[in-house]
């Protein structure tokens, strides 16, 4: 076996670093209540804005039918003015 003691500095290695990560929660309950409530506060309020945001901006339909509508009207009008002649 030439690996000598390789395997047991990567054992040491590994719970140095497992010892450096968060295990568990730091905070109380009502600490984290509070946090849960405030970024679900945040969440809803971005939330709101997107719909609003949603609501002010033309859908690309409506945006299509206002730009060549009125143009397909004319072309409508014209054609019914020649007699229907293509």
């Amino acid at each position: 076996m030439t690996r000598g003691n390789q395997r047991d500095n990567d054992r040491a290695k590994a719970l140095k670093k497992a010892g450096n990560s968060k295990n568990k929660n730091t905070q109380t309950g009502s600490e984290f209540a509070k946090a849960k409530d405030d970024a679900a506060a945040i969440m809803r309020e971005k939330q709101r804005k997107g719909i609003i945001a949603l609501d002010v901006q033309p859908t690309l339909k409506d945006w299509l039918t206002d730009r060549f509508s009125s143009t397909a009207d004319e072309k409508r009008a014209a054609e019914a003015a020649a007699g229907g002649k293509k």
